[in-house]
Parts: structure tokens; C-alpha cells; sequence
């Protein structure tokens, strides 16, 4: 079983924003355990400018790109996805973000596991549920030469990698896929004057106001109409 963990830095939050980096660490099982390789990272080229308040959150600025960097093209992503051995899952902490960038043509619909999806299931008392916040909050001990800078493809892939690991000690790919597959772990309210409470002990007409929210978390929403089926039903 060969797990590939994918992480990238783009120009912006969404498309059309473009990928300027890839970064990726297989993890292998190997006997009882798992083996993790070293990482492997590509920059790309932008078409566009690099916006500034995105500069500053992995500093990749024009500088880095010469005449013979690759522009991202959608025969790149292939390769950087399906180079050296073939994988069998796809991971990545908050793989949403990912398959935002990484389309089903480039992965041929491959399965994707979210360690961060995992993590909220396995590891619900952690402070916050970052790779980099778990990485600490864990005591991973890891080389600084692999994991740093944070927000850097190949480092990030590097700390997701070792979480994965760790998780795999808890969980099973099984439970990871169908976690994965689900909205993310919520068993309380996060936010608001409920915040804190279980679904079932929130009022039906504030599971109804969250609902018409235009800008509310699309999981919390989830959550609200399922209790609210929940309450009719009972």
C-alpha cells in the first residue's frame, strides 16, 4: 500500500488562482509499519502575479521562478501525482483545498484521505487541528532540513506525512476513507450564544436561522439539518 501525501502553494485561496508549488511524501507500508520517504518538491511558473498577502504566507515570490521553470500544466500535475511508483490513496491535510487545484482528470479519481478530517476524529482534544499546531501538540520530532519552513509544499507534506503515520497507530485506512467522505467531525456547536452545546440541545428556530446563512461553514449546515430531520422525526 503506497499512501502519496500531496501539498501545495498556489497564488490564491481558490481557482483561478494557479499552483506555484508541489510537494510530496509517500509513506509506505512496510511489515507492521510504515515507511516514509523523503520529499519531493516542484515550483511552477505563474502566468499571473503573485498577490502580496499571499507572498506572505510561503514567501514564494518572483525571484524563485527562472526561464526554465515549468508553468503547471495539466500533463505536469500527471506527473507530479502519478510519478515514480503508483499510488493508492492521496492524502492531505484539508484535502479540499487540494482537490480544489488537483482535478479528477489528473487523479483518476484516485481516493483522497483528509488527516485533517481524521485528526478531528482521533485527536478531538488537541488545541487547534493544523498540521503544524498537531505536529507540536504531538512532540513529533522532526528533521528541520524536511520540515521547514512551514507553508512550503515539500515541508508540509513532510509534517502531514509523520501525522498520518501517527494516526495510522489509531485508526484504520477504512475509517480514514469514510471519515474523509463526511463533513468534518462536529460534535458540538463552534460558534455563536450555543457555542460548546451538543446538536440536540439547540433550539430548533436557531438550527433553522443557521440555515439561511449565506456565509455559514457548509459542515455546520450539515449538521443543523440533520438534527432538525432529527427533531421531526422523533
Amino acid at each position: 500500500m503506497l499512501l502519496r501525501v500531496i501539498d501545495i502553494e498556489t497564488t490564491g485561496t481558490e481557482p483561478p488562482a494557479e499552483i506555484i508549488e508541489i510537494g510530496r511524501v509517500d509513506v509506505i507500508s512496510e511489515g507492521e509499519g510504515w515507511r516514509i520517504n523523503r520529499p519531493m518538491t516542484r515550483l511552477y511558473r505563474p502566468l499571473n502575479d503573485i498577490p502580496p498577502e499571499t507572498m506572505a504566507v510561503h514567501h514564494i515570490t518572483e525571484d524563485d521562478f527562472d526561464s526554465d521553470t515549468p508553468v503547471c500544466s495539466k500533463e505536469l500535475m500527471r506527473k507530479a501525482i502519478w510519478g515514480g511508483e503508483t499510488p493508492d490513496i492521496l492524502v492531505a491535510h484539508n484535502c479540499a483545498f487540494e482537490q480544489m487545484f488537483i482535478t479528477k482528470d489528473a487523479t483518476d479519481e484516485l481516493q483522497w484521505i483528509c488527516t485533517y478530517k481524521v485528526a478531528l476524529h482521533v485527536w478531538p482534544d488537541a488545541p487547534r487541528h493544523t498540521n503544524q499546531v498537531l505536529r507540536y501538540w504531538r512532540g513529533l520530532k522532526l528533521d528541520a532540513a524536511l520540515a521547514m519552513p512551514p507553508h512550503r509544499a515539500g515541508p508540509d507534506a513532510w509534517v502531514t506525512a509523520h501525522l498520518l503515520s501517527e494516526l495510522l497507530k489509531e485508526s484504520n485506512i477504512e475509517q480514514m476513507l469514510g471519515w474523509t467522505e463526511q463533513p468534518k467531525h462536529m460534535p458540538t456547536i463552534p460558534f455563536g450564544k450555543h457555542k460548546g452545546s451538543r446538536w440536540q440541545d439547540i433550539p430548533s428556530d436557531y438550527l433553522i436561522w443557521m440555515m439561511k446563512q449565506d456565509d455559514m461553514d457548509s459542515d455546520a449546515i450539515w449538521y443543523a439539518k440533520k438534527e432538525l430531520e432529527r427533531q421531526k422525526s422523533s
